[in-house]
């Protein structure tokens, strides 16, 4: 007899199954370039400083090659660091993740080493909401976008405390 879904208490592992949804769903985001959308000037907003001789020749060609609209990209380097920034938080992430589980405390020591890769773990998620706002902050980007990756890292977040809460319980009596 199976248990109904509601009913069912969170893996033990969903702290890791979540981790890996989130770095694949952020990296769709990275993939499509934080989500910037292009911008669509027209060929006025280029001409505004040039000499009426020189507009009238540039509006001619753009017009020849039908070009009356341009698309602008934003700063692309811009773009590479917050991508490049990102990566590495998700990547660093997964590792702390990763080596705190590895470790199976039999000693106080080995206890302490385990708490510390899980608060470097959610230093990595407070660090990647931190590049999100950056984004949001300097990039023509829709903010409601982010909201579901911002939610996603604070479930990450709360899935790592509860597991150094069991963590806790578990190994209270180690010397």
């Amino acid at each position: 007899m199976s248990v109904l879904a509601r009913m069912r208490k969170l893996s033990q592992y969903e702290f890791y199954v979540n981790a890996l949804k989130l770095r694949k769903s952020m990296r769709f985001l990275l993939l499509r370039d934080l989500g910037i959308k292009d911008k669509v000037r027209e060929v006025h907003e280029f001409t505004k400083d040039m000499s009426e001789d020189d507009r009238v020749e540039f509006i001619i060609l753009a017009s020849k090659y039908n070009m009356e609209k341009f698309s602008t990209e934003y700063p692309q380097w811009v773009i590479e660091k917050l991508r490049n920034a990102i990566w590495e938080h998700l990547d660093q992430m997964i590792d702390h993740i990763t080596y705190a589980y590895s470790v199976w405390p039999t000693s106080k020591a080995e206890y302490d080493h385990r708490r510390v890769e899980m608060d470097k773990a959610i230093s990595s998620c407070e660090c990647l909401k931190k590049d999100l706002e950056g984004a949001i902050d300097i990039l023509p980007v829709n903010v409601e976008k982010y909201i579901s990756y911002v939610e996603k890292i604070d479930k990450e977040i709360a899935l790592i405390k509860g597991w150094r809460k069991a963590d806790n319980k578990r190994f209270k009596d180690l010397k």
